[in-house]
């Protein structure tokens, strides 16, 4: 994933997440430290979002409360019930996270359906949880976004879900996952997961034109 950063893309950002949504940004130091501390580089444009716009906002494309700040987790997350939790080992939602161990999935997986070895799928199950990415937010208990930081999906956005795991797209057809900036302009505009038959899909919601800005293809 690119790492490098256009004016275009802090534009919609900042256009996306207005003033008073926003949170005071971590600023550049305490999001070196951060990174130190775990052993990564987050991926651009969370990484500027971040240290230099908006650590956490009120509102978002998580239902629940808009963006967590850099490394928090949900309220529901050490406490959700899980019908389709197919490890013997329950998950431990206390337990520290792991953002430097790499993100194990490249495609979506559904564990509902495809899961037969517990030496096998357990630690690939609990992986996805923990390991190589951090919490952009919540829909509600169970359901999760989450930014990877590591491995071949750095940079793209997955949502977990009770029983799957998949990247973010703009719609099922697509293959490849969109990065922060084009989940945050789907929201922002109306699209992708959060087109309805009410919100025609070039109309923004929060009023102003959206700066254009093409979601990456897989390399």
């Amino acid at each position: 994933m690119d790492d490098t950063i256009s004016s275009d893309a802090i534009a919609l950002l900042r256009e996306a997440f207005p003033a008073d949504v926003r949170r005071r940004p971590l600023g550049w130091e305490a999001l070196r430290a951060w990174e130190d501390v775990h052993g990564v580089v987050l991926p651009e444009p969370y990484r500027t979002f971040v240290a230099e716009i908006s650590n956490g906002t009120d509102e978002g494309p998580p239902e629940e409360g808009g963006l967590l700040r850099l490394g928090e987790k949900p309220s529901s997350w050490p406490s959700w019930e899980a019908d389709c939790w197919m490890s013997p080992e329950p998950f431990d939602g206390t337990t520290g996270r792991a953002p430097r161990r790499p993100f194990p999935l490249e495609e979506e997986w559904q564990w509902e359906y495809d899961y037969y070895d517990n030496v096998l799928h357990s630690p690939l199950l609990h992986g996805i949880y923990q390991h190589g990415s951090v919490l952009l937010g919540s829909d509600r208990p169970g359901e999760y976004w989450t930014l990877v930081v590591t491995g071949p999906q750095r940079g793209r956005v997955w949502w977990l879900r009770d029983g799957c795991a998949a990247p973010y797209a703009d719609s099922p057809s697509e293959q490849h996952g969109g990065d922060f900036l084009c989940w945050a302009r789907d929201w922002h505009v109306g699209q992708g997961w959060w087109r309805s038959s009410s919100t025609p899909a070039s109309s923004p919601r929060l009023g102003a034109p959206p700066v254009p800005y093409p979601c990456p293809i897989e390399e």
